[in-house]
């Protein structure tokens, strides 16, 4: 019997327990982000990862159930690389990292994010391919990659995302071809300048990553 009470007495403590580290968990890798990236100007000031949730903290954008929609750090002079742990940010709609001094490879991570509407990460140092996971952002309508130092051509994967309505990749190092269906068929050239890209598909006359 005493165990019995035991076992009643401990249940609510641990499910309370395994609710906080559940909510937590966005914070978890927000922080881990805040461990990865130099921060000159302060703008991480308040990411204080031992509160419930990271809703209070400064460019951060929770929805009414304390899940992370939105982060905002562009134009804020951070630099470094970033992680696996953004792809633990399920709920994330917008992901605004431009014009900052992130370096590395994008982590093919992101792909998990798959209520994501917008990915703002152009005038950085970026390097390495587009991740093909890309293809999983079925939400995805605002792809912003300029200005970066990519490399390797634009995954064909990419064609599948039906509601993407702007993809600029201008201004990186990519090769091969210009993919030519789906959503690409509308695309402004200017959205694939200053490349060494070979021009729109030519299917069954020549590779689609020729050149690379």
């Amino acid at each position: 019997m005493g165990l019995l009470s035991l076992s009643c007495l401990l249940l609510p403590i641990f499910l309370s327990l395994n609710l906080a580290l559940s909510t937590n968990s966005e914070g978890n890798a927000l922080h881990a982000l805040r461990t990865r990236l130099s921060d000159p100007n302060n703008v991480f000031q308040g990411w204080d990862p031992t509160l419930v949730n990271p809703c209070t903290w400064f460019h951060v954008t929770c929805d009414s159930n304390n899940h992370v929609i939105r982060l905002d750090l562009g134009n804020s002079n951070v630099s470094g690389t970033l992680g696996p742990e953004l792809g633990q940010l399920k709920h994330l709609r917008y992901l605004e990292l431009y014009m900052n001094g992130l370096v590395g490879k994008i982590p093919k991570e992101l792909g998990n994010l798959k209520k994501l509407v917008s990915m703002d990460l152009y005038g950085n140092k970026l390097e390495g391919q587009i991740p093909k996971a890309f293809a999983k952002l079925k939400s995805l309508r605002f792809l912003r990659l300029n200005n970066n130092k990519l490399t390797g051509p634009i995954p064909k994967e990419l064609t599948t995302l039906s509601n993407l309505n702007v993809f600029d990749v201008s201004n990186n190092s990519l090769c091969g071809t210009i993919p030519v269906d789906g959503p690409f068929a509308s695309f402004p050239m200017e959205s694939f300048e200053n490349n060494q890209l070979n021009g729109p598909e030519l299917k069954g006359l020549v590779p689609y990553d020729f050149g690379c």
